[in-house]
């Protein structure tokens, strides 16, 4: 069987002999080096393990036939474990097509830390963290990593052949070049289905895709996972986020990779569970017009359902609405118009959510981290907020936005500026900044939230292995959470001042 691979026709495959030295600490003797051999292409990898039972399969852990089991997946008071399996040569395609987008692994160095290293083997956090992404010259490139089949392992329980590749942006590109091999994934479980027959609609307990995320730059590992909870609780549609640590053997025995955060990817289960249906269009905007200045253009708002409908006439509609000159001139008029297309109620309370928790790397800085669906019970686009590892702090690019949004460049980010000047969205927006803070961000029960996660999640977050992990100590780690509780604190006099201007 050939790789069924996205890219095969780009990757250049780089096959290294690995020379393995014991340990995985932070001196030299804990890196392994590499040679380059003669270089082929994955075109010319032929790997034959088509020859096997689905032994494990249950409907209820493995068929699409199950509903989404949340509390076996996405459980609150558990770190769970993930295993990966793959072979060294799908492991090593995986990491060639990387050194192919970003150059060599951690710059000038030609060492993977822990590459082929035995589970468990290395010393404890102090890796020093990549740079932030500010810092990095980051490179656009149009393709994902490059998928490969690989078995996935719960509980004893097998998974077989699921699509496993790393993902990311910014975050993916400067954890490579730092050399730090914890980067986050996508997992799609039947992937490669017309490959394995024996898998046809396999599911992990309902779920047909995850995000595993690496926490990037997040030293208390908990903002992705908290970020969701608050969204959630305040009655947002959001992914579902839960604790796992990760393990990957590619030829060697496992080795920890670190403590992740799973996260519910949006086209799938969120859209079977939190709306009516999932039968409508679901885009996910990326730079251009996804900042909703000027013109729309569809290229700028990805099809994730419905690809093959050349119809993006409900984003149209929005564009139109949203700068009908009446917006002034007869605001009632304006708000109905918009209202027939958008659900502004439920932007303005995630405006709300996303301006006491500090989200600065989405809409209003950056055109990109969120969804659009259209739901077909209100005929409105619904926002759905993504990748939420940045919240919870005062942020960067300097700084998370003002709850009054006085520091918002108003021409630029339209969705935001022209709600926020209509008085009538205004009050809603202040009634909704009382009822959170009050509510899912009441300050008492956000640090009791930050106590239970973080005694939960510390053993594995302060156990990361260096040249796996983002943490300079384990005190980063402490640090962090002290921070992440005076930020609720602090976001609760924000409110309190804003409301009484």
């Amino acid at each position: 069987m050939r790789l069924n691979s996205r890219r095969v026709a780009q990757v250049a495959t780089l096959y290294l002999s690995v020379l393995l030295l014991s340990g995985c600490g932070s001196d030299d003797s804990s890196t392994v080096e590499i040679e380059t051999p003669e270089v082929t292409t994955v075109a010319e990898v032929t790997i034959d393990d088509t020859d096997f039972n689905a032994t494990d399969w249950t409907d209820a852990s493995h068929s699409k036939k199950a509903d989404p089991n949340f509390s076996e997946v996405f459980d609150d008071t558990a770190v769970k474990r993930l295993d990966f399996v793959v072979s060294a040569e799908r492991w090593q395609i995986m990491l060639d097509d990387m050194t192919a987008t970003y150059g060599t692994f951690g710059g000038d160095t030609t060492a993977i830390p822990g590459a082929g290293g035995p589970g468990g083997t290395g010393g404890p956090v102090g890796a020093g963290g990549p740079p932030t992404a500010q810092e990095t010259t980051l490179i656009d490139s149009d393709e994902d990593p490059v998928f490969v089949p690989a078995d996935v392992y719960y509980n004893g329980v097998q998974w077989y052949r699921v699509g496993i590749r790393f993902k990311g942006n910014a975050s993916l590109q400067t954890s490579w070049e730092s050399g730090v091999l914890k980067l986050s994934f996508k997992l799609d479980f039947d992937e490669y289905e017309d490959d394995y027959p024996q898998i046809k609609n396999q599911r992990f307990y309902g779920f047909k895709k995850f995000s595993l995320k690496n926490n990037y730059d997040d030293s208390s590992f908990l903002r992705e996972k908290v970020a969701s909870d608050v969204f959630k609780a305040a009655g947002l549609a959001v992914s579902h986020t839960a604790f796992y640590t990760l393990y990957i053997d590619h030829g060697n025995g496992p080795e920890y990779f670190g403590l992740y955060t799973l996260v519910e990817e949006v086209d799938g289960s969120v859209l079977d569970t939190q709306f009516s249906d999932d039968d409508g269009n679901l885009y996910k905007p990326e730079d251009g017009s996804a900042d909703f200045v000027g013109s729309f253009n569809a290229d700028d708002f990805t099809k994730k359902t419905n690809e093959d409908d050349e119809d993006w006439s409900d984003v149209e509609a929005l564009f139109i609405a949203l700068h009908d000159t009446n917006r002034t001139t007869n605001p009632s008029a304006w708000r109905s118009s918009l209202e027939s297309t958008f659900n502004v109620d439920q932007y303005i309370k995630y405006l709300a959510v996303n301006g006491i928790i500090q989200n600065w790397d989405t809409y209003g800085l950056m055109t990109h981290n969120y969804y659009l669906y259209n739901d077909s019970a209100t005929n409105q686009l619904t926002w759905i907020p993504w990748d939420n590892n940045e919240a919870l702090q005062e942020g960067k690019m300097g700084g998370a936005l003002n709850l009054d949004f006085s520091d918002l460049d108003s021409a630029n980010w339209p969705l935001i500026s022209n709600i926020y000047a209509d008085i009538t969205y205004k009050e809603k927006y202040d009634d909704y900044l009382l009822e959170i803070i009050n509510g899912s961000f009441e300050t008492g029960s956000m640090q009791t939230l930050y106590d239970t996660y973080s005694t939960l999640v510390e053993p594995y977050a302060t156990s990361e292995r260096s040249g796996f992990t983002f943490l300079n100590s384990s005190s980063d780690f402490s640090l962090a959470i002290t921070e992440l509780k005076a930020h609720a604190s602090d976001r609760a006099t924000a409110v309190s001042t804003y409301l009484n201007k």
